[in-house]
């Protein structure tokens, strides 16, 4: 019986060998003796092939221990921890009697790696993607790997026809150069982006929504319209961002698809949608299980209103600003959420704000990760909660949305996992990096300056400190300037950000100026935020010395003035003046975009006091109010309405300079030259400013509809109104006892219409208007044709 089992176990151990056998590549060479039906005993081990690879170091890699008994398995386990070390290109065991046998053909090792062919993705990346490296064995296995990832590295940077050949050199002696060569192929485009399900939003609007862009005649300028699935899962957040900000509280992605066309070499994009009804908002109430917590106090914060479209940004707000009001007043675990009741009958959502205590967790730790440039610091800073601080949902979406906000990143993904207790939450912040440094040059023409350029060095997050510095010169013709500018955004470590500003400007008589002007000076200012993301204040100091002087030189003033070519006021207005001031600025901030806004507002209000030492006395008030609604949005037609105004009035018994006082033109009244409006001297023309003024305009935006998209192209109507009057007295008195009389002084509405041509092209806006004036005073300046803009490459 006993060896009827032992002979079973035979049978069975060859049978599995030789099935393990059949599975090891043909690079293994022969097992000799791994077939036999007993164990048998090393007792002895040689190694032959070697020549850099010490005999110990392969025989430690081995399962088969000499003095010990071995059996098939442990030669077949001992071929693969040699070939798994890479160190080999060959491995042979033979066992011949009590001796193992090991022949082996060491792997060469890398001399260089290098890459020839690529243009698009420069050595260091692709260095970075690879893992064979100089000074390693050659793996053949890791050689594939590394053809596999420079792929994928062309793949995401929109290249799906590129291949990769790696070459071995031999360069003798046993070491080797590592070549991949490179056919990039062409760029794979999106040739068509898709949307299936949508009928609040055309296709158009939509693609304008989501970052990725169909390929055209600017591709060459951008990267964009290459399929890349991570921009596509982020235009589905876009989205989904945008439709329920639109009031579409149920809207849903069904699915994503991209298929490749591999003969064209093209991708074609279809995004499959759910938009469900849209909503407005109902009731709104807040409920609070805390007892002192008084919820009608808390109403106070809300941002969700009844009658208001549904907005989800706006209830994400809500509950950001209610649960820092509730940890202020010692509640540090209350949770806010939100729930909204639907009322499918008139597409209302009552929106309820629960406050309640939330779980007592705990931060355990925060990791911060992929942060290569940017200090940690600065990441950690946009959080308001740390380490061992509680845990709340609703902070760190808070920060989450501050850091995509930084445009430091080009991904940030916040993350948390459970601690080394129940109580405890550890945070991961995974971000990763894009350039933020930007080297400008650029050049244009106005007809207000001529041809004008420019060169700035800008850099947001300056040395990984989240700094804002800005190195810029320009000019034209008539005018030069040069401005250095520096942001701490986090002064003394609170969220206060402080700016510092040195400049000069020199501005030459032209046309519309007749005198030259140099003005150099710098300041400094405190911004505060009042209302996150809408509502701040800042405080500021500026000191400036202007230098006033006429054409051929003279800054000695009236007496030595030409009162035949220039105005008695001009006249008086020569000469080296220091003005010292102080101010603030209140701002409300909700448009969607700085660039091109489509929605929301933007108010200011600003006054300046001048008169903290220097020649200049006077309090300066300017309030400006800006609204953007889109009125088609499928077509994107954008309706914006403005208006502004100020006042300048000088203190005491001085009296204002020309300088001083505000002018109008063309640059707010469309129709009008530059500084074309308001009070003028009869006798020599020139325009001598006012105390007060204001401007409004009304313009409707739109694409041309038969264009293509990629031109850039669209168009403008509008209508201007204004006026600028009531010049400093003083200077009306100086004029008149002479022998000339002060034009247009009085409140006299000027008005004009006109359509425009916008560009916004690769290299930067432009922007051509018509203008027609329909109410005018005989002294005004007209201008029908005004071209702005400047390209930057």
């Amino acid at each position: 019986m006993q060896r009827l089992q032992r002979l079973t176990k035979a049978v069975l151990l060859a049978a599995a060998v030789f099935s393990t056998g059949s599975l090891l590549p043909a690079s293994f060479g022969p097992v000799g003796g791994a077939t036999q039906a007993e164990a048998a005993v090393a007792r002895n081990i040689e190694v032959r092939g070697t020549s850099r690879i010490d005999a110990d170091t392969v025989i430690g890699y081995m399962t088969i221990v000499p003095g010990r008994s071995y059996s098939a398995f442990d030669v077949d386990e001992s071929l693969k921890a040699l070939y798994a070390t890479g160190l080999f290109e060959t491995v042979e065991i033979t066992p011949r009697g009590s001796t193992v046998i090991v022949t082996v053909s060491e792997s060469p090792i890398i001399n260089r790696v290098s890459f020839e062919g690529n243009r698009r993705i420069k050595d260091d990346a692709l260095g970075t993607a690879v893992r064979s490296q100089p000074r390693t064995s050659l793996s053949r296995a890791r050689v594939q790997t590394d053809v596999q990832n420079i792929l994928e590295s062309y793949r995401r940077s929109g290249r799906f026809g590129a291949s990769v050949e790696p070459k071995i050199i031999d360069r003798g002696q046993g070491r080797v150069d590592l070549v991949f060569e490179i056919n990039e192929g062409q760029k794979t485009g999106v040739e068509r982006i898709s949307f299936i399900g949508n009928s609040a939003f055309s296709d158009g609007r939509l693609r304008d929504v989501i970052r990725t862009r169909e390929s055209g005649l600017l591709s060459w300028l951008r990267s964009t319209d290459t399929y890349d699935p991570d921009r596509l899962a982020a235009d589905e957040e876009l989205l989904r961002q945008y439709y329920n900000r639109k009031g579409y509280a149920d809207f849903r992605i069904v699915s994503v698809s991209a298929d490749l066309d591999r003969e064209q070499n093209i991708f074609y994009v279809t995004f499959t949608v759910d938009e469900g009804e849209k909503y407005e908002i109902g009731d709104v109430e807040v409920v609070s299980t805390i007892s002192d917590v008084d919820p009608e106090e808390l109403r106070k914060l809300l941002r969700t209103r009844p009658g208001q479209t549904f907005n989800s940004l706006r209830v994400e707000q809500t509950v950001e600003d209610i649960t820092l009001r509730v940890s202020e007043e010692g509640y540090a675990f209350a949770r806010v959420r939100p729930r909204g009741a639907r009322n499918y009958d008139d597409n209302t959502i009552s929106l309820i704000y629960y406050v309640e205590e939330g779980a007592r967790t705990y931060i355990e730790r925060m990791n911060v990760i992929g942060n290569d440039r940017t200090r940690e610091y600065v990441i950690r800073r946009e959080f308001d909660i740390a380490e061992g601080d509680a845990f709340n949902r609703a902070l760190v979406d808070k920060a989450t949305r501050r850091l995509r906000n930084l445009g430091y990143f080009e991904r940030v993904d916040v993350t948390t996992q459970q601690g080394s207790a129940p109580d405890r939450v550890i945070v991961n912040v995974r971000v990763e990096e894009k350039p933020t440094g930007e080297l400008s040059f650029g050049v244009g023409y106005s007809t207000v300056d001529g041809i004008v350029g420019d060169v700035s060095i800008t850099e947001k997050n300056f040395l990984g400190r989240g700094q804002f510095v800005k190195l810029g010169a320009g000019g034209g013709a008539d005018s030069q300037k040069y401005e250095f500018r520096f942001i701490e955004p986090f002064f003394m470590g609170r969220r206060i950000a402080l700016d510092l500003d040195l400049y000069r400007r020199v501005n030459d008589a032209n046309d519309y100026r007749s005198f030259d002007q140099k003005v150099t000076g710098g300041g400094f200012g405190f911004t505060l935020p009042l209302r996150e993301d809408e509502l701040t204040l800042r405080l500021f100091y500026n000191i400036f010395q202007e230098d006033n002087e006429d054409p051929d030189g003279n800054s000695t003033g009236i007496n030595n003035c030409d009162t035949s070519e220039l105005s008695l006021a001009v006249c008086d207005s020569l000469g080296t003046y220091l003005t010292s001031l102080v101010g603030y600025e209140l701002k409300y901030n909700t448009l969607d975009r700085f660039i091109n806004p489509t929605d929301g507002y933007y108010l200011s209000f600003e006054q300046q006091f001048a008169g903290v030492g220097g020649d200049s006395y006077y309090v300066k008030t300017e309030a400006q109010a800006r609204a953007y609604k889109e009125i088609l949005a499928d077509y994107g037609v954008v309706g914006s309405l403005s208006v502004r105004g100020g006042n300048i009035m000088a203190l005491g018994d001085e009296r204002l300079r020309v300088s001083e006082q505000f002018m109008l033109g063309g640059n707010l009244v469309r129709g009008f030259e530059n500084q074309g409006i308001g009070p003028r001297d009869s006798a020599t023309d020139d325009a001598l400013g006012g105390r007060f003024y204001f401007a409004a305009s009304a313009e409707t935006q739109f694409p041309f509809p038969v264009l293509p998209k990629e031109f850039g192209l669209s168009g403008a109507v509008f209508a201007d109104a204004g006026s600028l009057w009531d010049a400093d007295s003083d200077l009306v008195n100086l004029v008149e006892g002479g022998t000339s009389t002060v034009e247009s002084n009085d409140l006299a509405i000027r008005a004009s219409v006109g359509a425009g041509i916008r560009w916004q092209s690769p290299f930067g806006p432009l922007r051509a208007d018509f203008a027609y004036p329909l109410a005018k005073e005989d002294a005004d300046k007209t201008q029908v044709f005004r071209l702005s803009g400047g390209t930057r490459f």
